[in-house]
């Protein structure tokens, strides 16, 4: 043990299986759970939705929450559910000295205002005069903002009073990636002592996915499991709303204020590997050994997107060692892109506080495990690119 081992003190989480680390948890440990999904609002695609959120819980002023985008309310709700579990959220001293390293995307479009250019420009041939005709009439200041990825942070910071040093990666799986492997080497090395970590996303959104659609990466027909997604159904990943934020703090800093962690953060590795070159297995297995040298059984904490190439990568890295038995929760809450790292890492967190492993999520392709959960493998393989994995360990 070092002072400097970074554990986990807060975890919030939304998804569409409800709010909060021991919803997830009491919902997650329970055999045969049925996923909650949306065929109908953007048929032929699924997605897991939002469930209902009463925002004033953790966003009390009506006009903070009038002036973010729902993702953005998502995040803020999500980063003030862990700074609550981990005892911070009234205290100014700790939230005024807390970093903070968001995963974020862009922000939802005003698709109203799409439609309208595109359609105008099917009449038009002048299009550079029609865009800036709709620059001066349709676009507003206050909408760009809202679009700038380190809002989410910014609301935040306002809202929460976390007012440390901030970080905003952007992009899909790596965003989490990052953020989380950056906040982990920050207090490893003692330039932060805690810190707030986590990403949002919005899939009920037709930009967001039409994002996915236009590389060929959603399933169609009907839901399966993300094992279980063939070819011929379309490109493999089902989407849902969600979040995840977490709190970390050097084993010191946890101590001196008497809070007890859910677990710790060993190594994380992370890597963007030449998919073209047919080697995404190696670079995977390559990314499992960094973090997890033992041979010793343990849970893998998947967050397998369902894309096939990604997915059918991860699972052979993953068999080709007896060792892993994984768990692909994307089956249940739907993928979540930047917030995708973060929830596999509180997932596995759970599970070692609770000294009890996850039931398969999918028993026809998921075997049981009755090993000790005291170690988790947390990964995150880009439906696209960038690939990341961790190893949490009890504290």
């Amino acid at each position: 043990m070092s002072a400097r081992d970074v554990v986990i003190t807060g975890i919030g989480l939304v998804s569409s299986l409800g709010e909060g680390a021991d919803a997830h948890w009491q919902a997650l440990s329970k055999p045969g759970l049925p996923p909650v999904i949306d065929a109908e609002r953007y048929s032929p695609y699924t997605i897991h939705p939002l469930p209902e959120i009463d925002w004033s819980r953790q966003i009390a002023k009506r006009g903070d929450q009038r002036q973010m985008e729902t993702w953005q309310r998502l995040g803020t709700y999500t980063a003030g559910l862990a700074l609550d579990d981990a005892g911070m959220k009234e205290n100014e001293a700790l939230c005024s000295t807390m970093d903070m390293i968001v995963a974020a995307g862009g922000g939802e479009r005003d698709e109203a205002v799409d439609q309208g250019i595109l359609d105008a420009a099917r009449t038009r041939n002048d299009r550079d005069v029609l865009l800036n005709e709709k620059l001066t009439t349709e676009l507003r200041p206050t909408l760009f903002l809202a679009q700038l990825s380190n809002l989410l942070a910014g609301n935040i910071s306002i809202v929460h009073k976390v007012t440390g040093s901030s970080r905003t990666f952007m992009g899909e799986e790596g965003a989490g990636v990052s953020a989380v492997e950056t906040a982990a080497a920050r207090i490893r090395s003692g330039q932060s002592s805690h810190v707030l970590v986590g990403g949002a996303f919005q899939t009920e959104h037709s930009d967001m996915l039409l994002a996915y659609e236009l590389g060929g990466f959603l399933h169609r027909k009907r839901w399966k499991s993300v094992w279980q997604r063939a070819a011929n159904d379309g490109g493999g990943v089902i989407t849902g709303s969600g979040a995840a934020f977490l709190v970390l703090e050097s084993r010191e800093h946890a101590e001196k204020r008497g809070r007890k962690s859910y677990a710790a953060i060993g190594r994380v590795a992370s890597g963007r590997a030449r998919r073209g070159e047919g080697n995404l297995v190696e670079a995977i297995s390559g990314l499992i050994r960094t973090v997890a040298p033992s041979n010793d059984p343990m849970m893998a904490i998947s967050g397998a997107s369902g894309a096939h190439a990604a997915t059918g990568a991860e699972r052979n890295a993953l068999q080709a060692s007896s060792s892993f038995a994984a768990r692909g929760f994307s089956t249940l809450t739907g993928h979540m892109k930047e917030a995708q790292f973060p929830f596999a890492i509180a997932l596995a967190a759970l599970a070692i506080s609770n000294g009890a492993a996850y039931p398969p999520f999918d028993p026809e392709n998921e075997r049981e495990f009755a090993g000790n959960v005291d170690s988790a493998l947390a990964t995150a393989i880009g439906y696209h690119r960038f690939e990341g994995a961790a190893l949490v360990v009890a504290s």
